[in-house]
């Protein structure tokens, strides 16, 4: 597992583990009680919803910018080999 992927599991059960101990502890009605579970849900769902893309975008810019890096070393390799032949056609 990628040092990100261990990230984000990290912080999500970081997270649920700090909301549910904080709800548990409260001393609300078990409607509210429900309702905080809810909303809590929702928010750390919403934060790893961000998280991940906020990954996919960093995993794409670093994807292109190996495509970019990958076409170059393959044009500058072509290059090599027409001079080469070139070369060996001329002598």
């Amino acid at each position: 597992m990628s040092s990100a992927g261990k990230f984000l599991v990290g912080f999500t059960v970081g997270a649920a583990l700090g909301a549910i101990t904080g709800i548990l502890l409260a001393p609300k009605s078990g409607e509210e009680t429900r309702e905080m579970i809810a909303d809590t849900a929702k928010e750390v769902l919403d934060k790893t919803d961000e998280k991940v893309k906020d990954i996919q975008e960093k995993a794409e810019t670093v994807v292109s910018e190996l495509q970019k890096k990958g076409d170059e070393i393959m044009g500058n390799i072509q290059n090599f080999i027409n001079e080469k032949k070139e070369m060996f056609n001329k002598d």
